[in-house]
């Protein structure tokens, strides 16, 4: 048995197989773990979703923050479409609301003991060990699949509180918990979010620092991997592993095999321009 885990696939499905193929990927005995962002902005949104979906138990997906966006568009709650978003076809789609469900009960973070790895899509604020990490990511789970999501749904854009305390409550509590998990690339020295800033390591503001690298970091000693930070790229330092290699804008696809560490990449056509997504 081999798990892989896979950087952000944003509809990209043909690259994903081509990917599969050259893993040599047997749902007998593999596992594959995806970063988030399954969907928006590349031409297969719908098949993606499906594909993932109907890889039952041999694939383990987190929520990023254009999985979010696609379950709040679908409740036309969202004033941020782009037009770049491609999510019509899912929300036409004949099984949208399967789709939809089985997506809204997809997890914010994955921790494997056997592996000791634990996969998010973008961050985790520098005060969360990763027992608090792991407690957090389930209150917002439990939050979207509760019976008044779109509650939840309603409230969860914006860049405030920046920063994570224990008193916080109610949506703003939800909604700093989400924006670690699926927004998270810069921090200030005192752990303040830097949600703005997008590119790689180096082109940031003075004064803010990519989150892992933060020394009051309570999760050092944790392997983590995320996507999300495709300007960022594959980065295998600071105990954590970036697997956002640029898919949807011409860069590579990439996976590791979680076991020995293994490398495999698929030269991408672009689907967009690039930019930071």
């Amino acid at each position: 048995m081999a798990t892989y885990a896979i950087g952000d696939i944003q509809g990209c499905l043909d690259p994903l197989k081509q990917l599969l193929e050259q893993i040599q990927f047997d749902p007998a005995r593999d596992q594959l773990w995806f970063t988030g962002d399954l969907v928006n902005r590349g031409p297969q949104s719908l098949e993606t979703l499906r594909f993932v979906k109907d890889l039952g138990s041999n694939a383990i997906t987190v929520l990023g923050n254009h999985d979010l966006h696609l379950l709040a568009v679908s409740e036309n709650l969202s004033t941020y479409r782009s037009k770049n978003d491609t999510l019509d076809d899912i929300l036409c789609a004949e099984d949208r609301d399967e789709l939809l469900t089985w997506l809204r009960h997809q997890p914010l973070l994955h921790h494997d003991a056997n592996l000791n790895m634990t996969m998010i899509h973008a961050g985790i604020a520098p005060q969360w060990n990763l027992t608090t990490a792991i407690k957090l990511a389930k209150e917002v789970e439990h939050v979207l699949q509760a019976e008044n999501y779109r509650d939840f749904l309603t409230h969860m854009y914006g860049d405030l509180p920046d920063s994570w305390h224990d008193e916080l409550q109610g949506h703003d509590r939800i909604r700093c918990i989400v924006n670690s998990f699926t927004r998270l690339r810069y921090c200030t020295a005192d752990g303040k979010y830097a949600l703005s800033p997008k590119g790689a390591i180096g082109t940031q503001p003075s004064g803010t620092y990519p989150w892992f690298q933060l020394k009051q970091r309570r999760t050092q000693q944790d392997t983590i991997i995320f996507g999300h930070w495709s300007t960022l790229g594959l980065y295998t330092d600071d105990n954590v592993i970036s697997l956002d290699t640029g898919c949807l804008w011409g860069g590579k696809l990439s996976a590791i095999k979680l076991e020995d560490r293994s490398l495999f990449q698929l030269d991408c056509q672009p689907s967009l321009q690039p930019h930071s997504g």
